[in-house]
């Protein structure tokens, strides 16, 4: 806490628009933030920071931001509501904090951080992010804590409007879900103009669809696009491991093509743009 108070000045952190840009796994991390109710993943601080392991998790209990586990184990949570210009920024905040708690000790956002390092610091970029999708919150607990009766209520009652959700294994940072109906939210890391031209071309192609599903559009976040299909009744996860394979190689031939868009697809691409919603 000393320490961040030492680097703390009275400055408001400039806009970033990709604020997760060149940690490993952007797109996941965009993903967990957004669209994922329950995940953990790995990283660990650089040697100057201590070495030490973290668990990035969507959310802890109480809106923590962060939260140092009675066993050590330091978790940060990646939905909290920043307040800064810079979400990095503000999690490595909270991280350090954390770090620098005692055992047992949940960290709130608090006031807004001067200036100061940011995940893109304070991480091992060597560290690969490996996501995991879970079907409670069970990861907010120590091992070694008993499960009461009223412990398990609550971790019950945390996950009863959770949206079921699978990440595709065939390609990086897709996630069908279940909601009134089954749709596939996938968040790519290409340029935003060039993904929605890419996307533009293969919809006057009628080539947008993904494992009998339609494309119904796409929202930004953090500054990606993730874009969202509209499944077919049943569809699982595990029927679009090979559909996305062919959309993900369609999609890549389509962002190489570098002659202005046609007719159609200017057409097509104005229908998209206009459905874009933008979240934080």
């Amino acid at each position: 806490m000393d320490r961040l108070r030492r680097m703390a000045k009275n400055t408001t952190p400039d806009f970033v628009l990709r604020p997760f840009e060149g940690l490993p796994g952007e797109t996941d991390w965009v993903a967990m933030r957004e669209v994922v109710p329950s995940a953990s993943a790995t990283a660990r601080t650089t040697p100057e920071h201590g070495a030490r392991d973290v668990l990035v998790v969507t959310v802890l209990p109480a809106g923590w931001a962060a939260l140092h586990r009675q066993d050590g184990t330091i978790l940060l949570a990646v939905q909290t509501l920043a307040g800064s210009g810079d979400t990095s920024r503000d999690l490595a905040a909270v991280l350090l904090e954390a770090i620098d708690a005692e055992p047992g000790t949940s960290i709130e956002m608090g006031a807004l951080p001067g200036a100061g390092p940011r995940l893109q610091d304070v991480l091992d970029v060597e560290v690969p992010f490996e996501v995991t999708v879970h079907e409670d919150f069970a990861y907010w607990l120590d091992p070694s804590t008993e499960v009461t009766p009223d412990i398990q209520a609550s971790l019950d009652q945390a996950a009863e409007t959770m949206v079921p959700t699978v990440k595709l294994e065939s390609v990086d940072s897709a996630y069908w879900c279940s909601m009134n109906r089954e749709f596939l939210r996938w968040a790519f890391p290409a340029d935003e103009d060039s993904l929605i031209d890419a996307i533009s071309r293969l919809h006057a192609r009628r080539e947008s669809g993904l494992g009998g599903g339609k494309f119904v559009g796409a929202f930004r976040s953090s500054g990606l696009l993730v874009p969202v299909w509209e499944l077919p009744r049943g569809t699982t996860a595990s029927d679009l491991e090979e559909p996305a394979v062919a959309f993900r190689d369609r999609l890549t031939a389509a962002l190489e093509v570098s002659e202005p868009l046609d007719g159609n697809e200017r057409r097509a691409r104005a229908g998209i743009v206009s459905r874009q919603v933008t979240l934080r």
